[in-house]
């Protein structure tokens, strides 16, 4: 069977492109390596910032999309993509133990935030321990906070928190930050944000939920006991493009190129949600690339003659 589009990863901008092309009446499949649809979501514990849908677990809200895709008939695949072939108008989709065939592919692999590695980070994720101030911020209103890291989002996300929260900290390995000028003076011109330099964390501490830190100075090695709520771990995000770094255009950190049409510099594949270049990386944003994604496809089936 040739499918019209082929979906890799089922995360909100994957689920989203498989609602939008099923309305569309295009033949889909998804494919999906861990068996579970729902991509990062499915390790928040709250999220409040998705319309009409206002402190729903992030499991919950996951499976809401799941069950809309499901009225739908869409082919899902729970097998890893381990090689794809682009060059020919039919596109070739090789797994562990078949091959399938689509005239165009939607790619909504997503990123994965990266991780401190200390003691207590896995623990306390989603119970004090963020990788999303603007996710999360919300529910650390008058307490304190810290924010890792020392680049343009974890400035960002300091600054946004300081809105909110009692206090600030923002712990940084050096004594300064990579941040833009202009983001460091706003920074720093904030009463309630506390800079932290030349410093690491050890450990994040806590029995439910956070309470604490421990806070290492890399000059003198003394450890410190920081008391925080929360913990906004801002120390980059790793794109899941490691199958298409030969194939597809990507900028330095290795997202896939692409503008809200979501289409690459390869003609009939598309990238949509956390994978591609974008400014923001939400839920929102994702499952609209999802339909931007599938908008481009149907142009693309229309114009394409197989």
């Amino acid at each position: 069977m040739i499918y019209d589009v082929a979906i890799i990863g089922t995360g909100p901008a994957g689920l989203a492109a498989a609602i939008y092309a099923s309305r569309a009446g295009l033949n889909c499949i998804m494919f999906e390596k861990t068996g579970m649809n729902g991509g990062q979501i499915l390790n928040t514990y709250d999220v409040d910032n998705y319309p009409g849908l206002p402190s729903i677990s992030g499991f919950d809200l996951a499976m809401k999309m799941k069950e809309h895709v499901d009225k739908f008939d869409v082919i899902k695949v729970d097998d890893e993509i381990k090689s794809i072939n682009i060059e020919e108008k039919l596109k070739k989709l090789i797994t562990e133990n078949e091959e399938y065939l689509a005239k165009t592919i939607i790619i909504a692999t997503g990123a994965n935030y990266a991780k401190l590695g200390v003691s207590g980070e896995n623990q306390f994720s989603g119970k004090g321990v963020s990788y999303c101030a603007t996710c999360d911020g919300a529910f650390f209103r008058n307490k304190v906070t810290a924010v890792i890291g020392g680049g343009d989002v974890a400035v960002e996300d300091a600054i946004f928190l300081s809105r909110a929260c009692e206090k600030v900290y923002l712990i940084h390995r050096r004594n300064e930050l990579r941040a833009a000028k202009i983001l460091q003076k706003s920074l720093l011109e904030t009463s309630n944000i506390e800079v932290i330099w030349d410093s690491v964390v050890t450990k994040i501490e806590g029995d439910q939920i956070v309470n604490g830190l421990q806070v290492q100075n890399v000059k003198d090695q003394t450890i410190s006991r920081m008391d925080v709520s929360g913990v906004f771990i801002a120390v980059g995000t790793i794109p899941n493009s490691h199958n298409f770094a030969e194939i597809l255009d990507m900028d330095e950190k290795g997202y896939i190129i692409a503008g809200e049409n979501c289409e690459t510099n390869v003609p009939g594949v598309y990238v949509a949600g956390d994978v591609r270049t974008k400014q923001l990386r939400q839920i929102i944003t994702a499952t609209a690339d999802g339909a931007n994604a599938v908008t481009s496809v149907e142009r693309y089936l229309v114009e394409t003659s197989f």
